[in-house]
This record gives C-alpha cells, structure tokens and sequence, in this order.
C-alpha cells in the first residue's frame, strides 16, 4: 500500500527533526541571546527580523521551487521509486538540511554574509571571486528552468495564470496590511489565507487562454509569459522585502502546506495501491546511469546548493533569533522531503506504460494532486488547478528570491555600492535567463526542446555541486574555528564526487554545444575551488 511509503517516511522524517535537529543545534552552539543581523544591521529593505512563522513562509516557498516535484517524478519514471526514496529521505536528513541549517547559521555568525565572503575569509581571494561567479551562474539556470517552467504552467492552464495574478497583488496588499496598516498578523491572516485559495476557484471562471496572450516574440504565446514574468521577476527584486518577498512567501506558504496535507491525507484514506516497479534499470537510454544521475536529477527534492544561497542570502538577513533558525532551515527542508516524497507518490501509484507517463511531469503532478484531493470530496478539475496553482506559487517564490540573490551576488563580485546598483546587478542577472527562453535550445541528439529540459542536466550538476562546494567551504570555516566537523563530512565527498562525475558525463555527451560549454566552465569552477579548500585545509593541518 501507498500509505506504509508515505509513513515510513513521514516517521523518519519528524525523528531526525527532533533528534538530529537538536544535535545539530547543539553543536552549533545557537544561542538567543546573541541578536541577529537583522536586529544589529537593520536597514527597512533588505535586513528586517521577521516571525517565525512569516520567515518559515518565506524560506519554505523559496525552496520549495518545481525540482522537488519535477526532480524525483523524472528520476522515478526512469529508475523506479525504490532508489528515489532512499535518496530523498535519506539525503534530505543527513545531506540537505545539514548543508542548509550550516549555509545559516555560518552566515548569522558572519553578519548575514554570504557563503562567498565567508569563504574568503578563510580560504583565499580567489575562492571568493570563483564562487561568486559559480553561484551566480547557478541562479541563471534556476532562473531559466523555472521561468520555462511557470510559462508552460501558465499556457498549459489559463485559470492557474490568473489565480497567480490576483494572488501576487492580494500579497501586496498583505504586506500593507501588516507594515503599514499595522493590521495584527492573526487577523491578516485569517482574512488574506482564505483570498488566496479563492483564487483556485476564481481563476478557473476566467482563465486567461493563450490566444488571449499578444504573440509578442516569435509568435509563440509561451515566450510572451516568459517575458512577462522577467519584468515581474524585475520589480520584485528592487522592492523592500516586506512589500513582496515576505507577504507572498508567507501567503504561499498556506498553500504549500495545504498541497502537502491534502497529498497526505489523499494517500492515507485513498487506498492507492502500489503499481510503478520499484527498480527498473541500472542505465536508462537517454538518461544515463543511476550513479550518479540520479542524484542530480532528483536535485532539491534531496539536496540543493540553492537552497544554501537562499538560507545565507536573505533568510539570514530576517531571522529574529538564533535557535529559529533550526525550524527555518533544517525543518524547511524537511517539508521539501515530504513535497518530494508526494510528488514520488504521483508515480507509484501508476502503472507502467500508462499513458499518464507519457505527459508532461507538471501534468502528472496536477493529476496525482487530483487524485488525492478527490478523496476529500472535491472536483477533480478544481484537484487539477490547486495543484497546478500550488506548484506555480512554488516557482514564483523561487523566481523573485533566485533574482535577488543575484542581484546581491553581482553586486557583491562587481563591489557595486550606489543608488542605481540594485537596478543594474538585477537586469545583468536577468539577461541571460531571458535570452535561454527565449531562443530554442537543443538535445545531445540536436532536437529543440523546452528551455527548462535543455538547461535541466546543468541545473541539477550545478546545484548539487554548489552544495557540495559550500559543505566544503563550512567545513573549512569550522576547522580554522577548532570546532568538530565530521557530520559535515560525508556531504562533502559525497556531492562533490557524484557532481564532477556527472559534469564529466555531460561534457562528453554535449561537447562543444551550449550546455556542453557551461558544464565545462562549471567544471573547471569546482577543480579550482576543491584544490583552494585543499590548500587551505592542508596548511591547517601542517600548522
């Protein structure tokens, strides 16, 4: 049965919350009485303390972007769902939320710095200046798959197009409520919470269709989405955050929540059977070998170097004190398990060679949410919109946080310090995503795919790499420190090995193709940056 996965991993998932989370806190030593950045340093825009709850929204929505849903449904069409859930469950508790809660609280430590000054504070100038520039480089393939993403969403279904609309101004109007209306955050919530799932049903009685969408870039109504949500993505990164980015992650939040319970519930009272193989094959033809590809493909469903620069980035800049840290970071990813183990659910519940596996991963998804919330009594089509919905508000979060990560990361390389710096750090960061949907990108074997599955393979080596390389950037703050830093370790070699073999992979199957280039320069990136840490490490040692 379906529901003895979704226990197991359900169990496993609050033990090591309660148990490997306090471990974790206490070898950090968190303490409330140290005040946070965003006390210490607080500037009204990008540094404000934020509740717990608000900041758990907005770290929680951040994250939780389309990978953990595309990610583990691709990886279990292609290997089986046996190998996935071990990777997702285990990965998450001992690799991800290590790397996230550590990417956290390293930056409290170090005045909401990012993972990059960190580094060249204890490693060299050279670490600092290559990973900036692999971070930020990271941020355009999130930025380009999810926007992909979001514009297929919104072409495939209309209605989730306007729900999104309405739900990012009822979360303007959320942030004037709290701010500046200074409406209590209970009463905010109890009025803007049931608007947002309103939305769900509004947005179906008027969808915006495609043929409704002025065909403004190759007469293709996708890549006039694409366009739109770069100039949303644009605004959102220039405004204070508590305008946009808290309100909405936070109104988001309720609907992440929502997707998860109703994917809980839909399992435990459905009586899905298990169909999907467990194991499939060792090698799939056109995927590659299940080591190491399907860690990068499941990507954040288990694991994500994103994750740490959103954690270091601006979730350190609002976190009101320490020990919320271990909720924010470590139990963010947590739910991002459980997302991953309910988008896994979507496939097992299949049989193979259904014809629902041919679909698009997103249509999969919407559909198993379906599934699931039709136990509780409600319309398949409306299942199908709240689904989808509850994914798109989980790619916006990602796509409005990923720019203004970039946007400080290219100021942070360029050392830009003006007026007009926010306006010319996030066009620069957003130009390249905008050129990679909008043009058409190939396959190893030369055929035009979407932008999301072309930049995809990079994507998840990247981001798993950057995991890996902040695991080893933490493990050198905490050995130049004299602090223990063996549960860090196996993260280290683990993501770094499995991400440089994948990278080699894509190197030799793309050559000298666009992707081909990037793994390339990812590639040569991580070489000098694991040899840096290596020279930092062994003049520790030899002191």
């Amino acid at each position: 049965m379906l529901v003895a996965i979704l226990l197991i991993a359900v169990v496993a998932f609050i033990s090591a919350y309660v148990f490997y989370g306090r471990f974790l806190a206490k070898r950090y030593e968190l303490d409330d009485s140290h005040p946070t950045p965003s006390h210490t340093d607080y500037d009204g825009i990008d540094r404000v303390p934020a509740k717990q709850a608000v900041l758990l929204g907005h770290h929680f929505s951040s994250i939780a972007g389309a990978a953990p849903i595309v990610g583990p449904i691709i990886a279990g069409l292609a290997f089986g769902w046996l190998p996935v859930l071990l990777w997702i469950v285990l990965g998450t508790i001992f690799v991800g939320g290590v790397i996230d809660f550590s990417a956290l609280t390293a930056s409290i430590r170090h005045k909401a710095r990012s993972i990059a000054e960190i580094a060249r504070q204890y490693m060299s100038p050279l670490a600092y200046k290559l990973l900036l520039v692999f971070i930020w480089l990271s941020l355009v393939y999130v930025l380009t798959v999810f926007a992909d993403l979001t514009a297929t969403t919104f072409i495939d279904d209309g209605g989730v197009a306007t729900s999104s609309l309405i739900y990012i101004a009822l979360a303007i109007i959320f942030g004037l409520s709290l701010y500046k209306f200074k409406i209590p955050l209970l009463w905010a919530t109890l009025i803007f919470v049931p608007l947002v799932f309103f939305t769900v049903w509004l947005g179906q009685q008027i969808p915006i269709s495609a043929d409704k969408i002025p065909e403004i870039f190759a007469g293709e109504p996708k890549k006039t989405w694409a366009i739109i949500l770069m100039i949303y993505c644009f605004i959102a990164s220039i405004t204070p955050v508590w305008l946009l980015l808290q309100p909405r992650d936070y109104l988001s939040s309720y609907l992440l929540y929502a997707s998860v319970l109703s994917g809980f519930l839909g399992i435990l009272l459905g009586g899905f059977s298990i169909q999907y193989p467990a194991f499939t094959s060792w090698s799939v033809p056109g995927t590659g070998t299940i080591f190491p590809i399907l860690f990068i493909t499941v990507a954040c469903g288990a694991c994500s170097g994103f994750h740490s620069i959103v954690a270091s980035g601006t979730t350190s800049k609002q976190l009101n004190k320490e020990t919320d840290g271990i909720t924010i970071a470590y139990g963010g990813m947590i739910l991002e398990g459980i997302v991953a183990v309910i988008a896994l659910a979507t496939v097992i519940m299949l049989p193979k060679g259904d014809p629902i596996t041919k679909d698009a991963t997103l249509t999969i998804y919407g559909k198993g949410i379906a599934k699931f919330m039709s136990v509780l009594g409600f319309p398949e089509k409306i299942g199908f919109a709240f689904g989808l919905l509850a994914l798109s508000s989980f790619i916006l979060t990602t796509l409005d946080t990923a720019t203004r990560l970039g946007r400080y990361v290219f100021e942070e390389l360029l050392n830009l310090k003006t007026r007009q710096s926010r306006f010319i750090a996030t066009f620069a960061t957003l130009l390249l995503p905008t050129i990679f949907v909008l043009i058409n990108l190939k396959d190893a074997q030369g055929n035009t795919i979407p932008a999301w599955k072309a930049i995809w393979p990079v994507f998840g080596a990247s981001n798993q790499l950057l995991a890996g390389l902040v695991a080893l950037v933490i493990t050198v703050w905490l050995n130049k420190t004299k602090r223990k830093f063996g549960f860090i370790i196996f993260p280290v070699f683990f993501l770094n090995i499995v991400t440089i073999w994948s990278l080699v992979l894509l190197l030799e199957q793309y050559r000298f193709s666009a992707i081909g280039i990037i793994a390339g320069v990812l590639l040569l990136l991580a070489v000098v940056l694991i040899f840096e840490a290596g020279r930092t490490l062994i003049k520790i040692f030899a002191a």
